[in-house]
């Protein structure tokens, strides 16, 4: 098959990438290109972070910051409410400057290998509460207030380590 008729068929298939992509163009994209994610470090003003439990062939098992992948004419905000939306269930306050940016590359894959992201302080009330609801405690999406960083923290989330640190006030044991 020739290119251009590969990617007529792709945009036949895809006709509004800023909805999201169908998981076979996305996982190919991976292969070819940088993605572009938003992470918020969430913070309640009582010295806790808000965590999302992860399980999945990509990351692992272990807590991450929640984040999600920057679509097509997005703007990063935008992302960072849609994330806090689907993720969190709550609106938060968030400064429009990160206070990271990093690249985090896998050599030992091809698919997911490159993302470079944008690590955004972000603000819920301290009475907030995750309803965590259909996440039940060790299924991915489950969310918890940390007061120190988890030592299952997911390696790929270990650039974010001194930052979580930072805002719980305490080094993690």
């Amino acid at each position: 098959m020739k290119v251009a008729a590969a990617i007529e068929t792709l945009e036949q298939s895809v006709r509004d990438p800023s909805a999201g992509l169908p998981d076979e163009v996305f996982y190919y994209i991976s292969k070819t290109t940088p993605l572009i994610n938003v992470d918020l470090l969430i913070t309640d003003g009582a010295g806790r972070v808000l965590l999302a439990w992860r399980d999945d062939k990509y990351s692992g098992t272990g807590w991450h910051v929640p984040g999600g992948i920057v679509r097509f004419k997005e703007t990063l905000e935008q992302r960072i409410r849609e994330v806090a939306r689907t993720e969190i269930g709550a609106a938060v306050e968030f400064s429009r400057v990160p206070v990271a940016v990093t690249q985090f590359i896998r050599s030992d894959r091809d698919v997911r290998g490159h993302f470079i992201s944008l690590l955004y302080v972000c603000r819920l009330a301290p009475d907030f509460e995750p309803e965590n609801v259909p996440h039940p405690e060790g299924v991915p999406g489950f969310l918890k207030w940390h007061d120190q960083c988890p030592a299952d923290l997911l390696e790929v989330q270990d650039p974010y380590r001194e930052y979580i640190e930072a805002a719980v006030g305490q080094v993690a044991r």
